[in-house]
């Protein structure tokens, strides 16, 4: 008796999904992981672990914060650049590196007017320019350069006036009536008045900004200021990577944090020198990409080579 055409179809593609079942769901998978744990490859197959007295310990492909868990930078560490994948919920950290969480700041070199909120400071939105000036002073202070930088107050918000007046054709502002600094709010205690960082803009006093008051009718200024462009602070100091768990920073950032590693665990400069050029790779290729550090490695290597004692 013959089989009708309808049964011998679907018995073709019974055997068709049980063939390629059985070769991509068990003979290339069991195929790729024998070839991963080959001599030279277990170890990047594996996640790159870094292991510390037999345990691991993280990965030299994911960042780590060097911190006490409240957000202060351990001295006896290089510290790591910015991260913008915080933990969040009931973990909710200050640190980032959250492998959960990667993300990117989603703020371009137009964010520069913070939003303030009108009850807690706390909840202050900064722009991207507030955020790197806070974090270059608060890099400066750490390793004891200069962290000021253009287009930032000495107070480490983004210098920005929001000027308002009459306009001409092109919607600038001609004749200045009140300016404010958007991003220095005044302050909640009468004896201590918040004084701008600019007394006057073209003639006009500037004001501080009420918190919950929207100044976007005025002509928003950045001001350059003093500060020297060529700052010491370098810009993976102060800015996050696009993942956010990106282990490595510049060797110009690491140079600034020697002296700091070296005083914490009671070794020459030098000294430390040498673990961070021995933890720094070249461009990719020999043209790609910058040089850089990774910090990950070069922390654990710290602790194997001259352990710290505080």
């Amino acid at each position: 008796m013959r089989m009708s055409a309808w049964i011998r179809q679907h018995l073709a593609a019974l055997r068709a999904l049980l063939v390629l079942t059985a070769i991509t769901g068990i003979i290339y998978p069991a195929a790729v992981l024998g070839v991963s744990q080959l001599p030279g490859l277990k170890d990047k197959a594996d996640g790159s672990l870094i292991k510390q007295d037999g345990k691991v310990v993280g990965s030299s492909l994911i960042g780590q914060a060097f911190t006490d868990g409240k957000g202060t930078p351990l001295t006896q560490y290089f510290q790591t650049r910015p991260s913008n994948a915080a933990w969040s919920g009931d973990d909710a950290s200050p640190d980032g590196y959250n492998a959960l969480n990667s993300s990117f700041g989603n703020m371009g070199p137009e964010s520069t007017v913070d939003t303030l909120d009108p009850e807690n400071p706390k909840n202050d939105k900064l722009s991207l320019l507030s955020t790197v000036c806070a974090r270059s002073l608060a890099v400066g202070r750490l390793e004891g350069v200069d962290g000021s930088r253009p287009y930032c107050t000495p107070g480490g918000v983004g210098a920005v006036l929001s000027v308002m007046g009459p306009r001409d054709s092109h919607g600038l502002v001609t004749h200045p009536t009140q300016v404010i600094s958007v991003n220095e709010a005044c302050s909640i205690d009468p004896k201590n008045p918040t004084k701008p960082f600019l007394d006057a803009y073209e003639g006009v006093k500037v004001e501080c900004a009420k918190r919950g008051e929207d100044y976007s009718a005025g002509q928003i200024v950045p001001i350059r200021g003093d500060a020297s462009s060529d700052t010491p602070v370098p810009t993976d100091a102060v800015t996050a990577s696009a993942s956010g768990l990106d282990p490595q920073i510049s060797p110009e950032y690491a140079a600034i944090q020697v002296a700091r590693v070296a005083k914490a665990r009671n070794v020459s400069a030098d000294q430390i020198k040498a673990v961070v050029d021995a933890h720094t790779t070249g461009r990719a290729l020999g043209f790609m990409g910058e040089r850089t550090v990774n910090v990950v490695e070069l922390n654990y290597d710290l602790d194997s080579k001259y352990p710290s004692k505080g």
